[in-house]
């Protein structure tokens, strides 16, 4: 079919085209989701020393001040270097300030600053573009009626 080797475009050819009849590929995908895991935290209660013996205890709860490690928020941050709207995942602490991971990096944030978007369930979501969509566009004339 012409189509570069990549994941996507090897999904869109499985399917069964008939050619003779016409039948064609008639959109390719600009985005793709890509879903990472990511994770929920760590369940262990203490942290071992280096010849396993327990160390420190930690917090009984996962949850603080309702928000869970990898939740997905959006924090509005009215003041200094980090200032402006900001989404990404969070790593929770139990004092309120929270780690918040986006994009440009990483820094902390106060849960009053916080809003929730969507509760964590062990992923990172995320787009990409489609490196070989433009390339089999070009190469089936998808933009020119059939003759």
């Amino acid at each position: 079919m012409g189509l570069e080797k990549t994941h996507t475009l090897d999904a869109l050819a499985v399917g069964p085209l008939d050619h003779e009849s016409g039948g064609r590929i008639v959109r390719f995908p600009v985005q793709v989701l890509v879903a990472k895991a990511a994770g929920r935290g760590s369940y262990a209660r203490t942290t071992p020393d280096r010849y396993g013996f327990p160390r420190l205890r930690r917090a009984r709860t996962k949850q603080h001040f309702g928000y869970i490690t990898g939740d997905l928020v959006r924090a509005l941050i009215p003041t200094g270097k980090w200032a402006g709207t900001w989404t990404g995942r969070i790593s929770v602490r139990a004092r309120g300030q929270h780690s918040l991971t986006t994009p440009s990096g990483r820094f902390n944030v106060s849960y009053w600053n916080l809003k929730l978007l969507q509760r964590g369930d062990g992923y990172g979501y995320g787009v990409r573009a489609e490196s070989g969509a433009a390339i089999a566009k070009k190469r089936l004339n998808l933009g020119q009626p059939s003759s």
